[in-house]
């Protein structure tokens, strides 16, 4: 079978057929770019969780290191009071110390049985010291300035008055 055309439909077809093609070839290239457009975001999104995670890991190290610095800080400040402590412990035995700054002009030496046992700076301390060393509480005598001494060997424990030398 033969099929007759007129060739205004025969033109029209033409016509409708290169609409179509224009039509498919935009369609494309609109398909290609939406391609493009869809690879570049789903380039862009897998950088942006990669980024992401970087920042969460960034974040959750410097929490770290917060908790570490502040430890360190609660650190500081207490040594910083212990400092501050000792620092006026300090002014006070200087102030101490420098209202105690007379001079001694003796010092106490605690004889046992005629050897020198210790030296201190008040009798009752060369006492007490011989009392923690087995002396009796009683019985202390004191020696008077230019009268002789008994013998060492007569006594147990004696203090003796020192005069220190270079004292005026």
């Amino acid at each position: 079978m033969i099929r007759i055309v007129r060739t205004r439909t025969l033109n029209a077809l033409r016509t409708s057929l290169t609409e179509a093609q224009t039509t498919a070839s935009a369609a494309r290239e609109e398909a290609v770019q939406h391609q493009w457009a869809s690879e570049l975001a789903t380039d862009s999104a897998i950088r942006a969780e990669a980024a992401l995670e970087k920042l969460q890991t960034a974040a959750l190290q410097r929490a770290v290191d917060v908790a570490r610095f502040e430890g360190e800080l609660e650190t500081l400040r207490a040594q910083s009071l212990l400092d501050t402590e000792d620092r006026q412990a300090l002014r006070m035995l200087l102030r101490t110390t420098r209202k105690q700054s007379t001079r001694a002009d003796r010092v106490y030496v605690l004889f046992r049985v005629g050897e020198l046992h210790s030296v201190h700076a008040t009798p009752e301390a060369a006492e007490s010291a011989a009392e923690a060393e087995g002396a009796p509480r009683s019985g202390w005598t004191a020696h008077t300035p230019g009268a002789a001494l008994p013998p060492a060997c007569e006594v147990l424990w004696r203090v003796q008055p020192l005069p220190l030398g270079g004292a005026q």
